[in-house]
């Protein structure tokens, strides 16, 4: 099983095996529990497995800011 998460802005997503504690991500503040899930994909697999986490940003930032 593994909890998925948004965080405050809604811009980036965190993937983690279920019990393991969130991990401090750049800046990405605080993290809201979305849901939790059985299947995740083989790279979202396999990056848990190396690093214990699998995070990346949903929206592109704008080329203004």
């Amino acid at each position: 099983m593994f909890d998925v998460y948004l965080n405050e802005k809604r811009d980036r997503l965190l993937v983690i095996a279920r019990g393991q504690p969130i991990p401090v991500v750049e800046n990405a503040r605080r993290w809201r529990k979305k849901k939790a899930t059985v299947a995740v994909s083989d790279e979202i697999k396999s990056a848990i497995q190396r690093d214990g986490f699998y995070w990346r940003r949903l929206r592109q930032q704008l080329a203004a800011e």
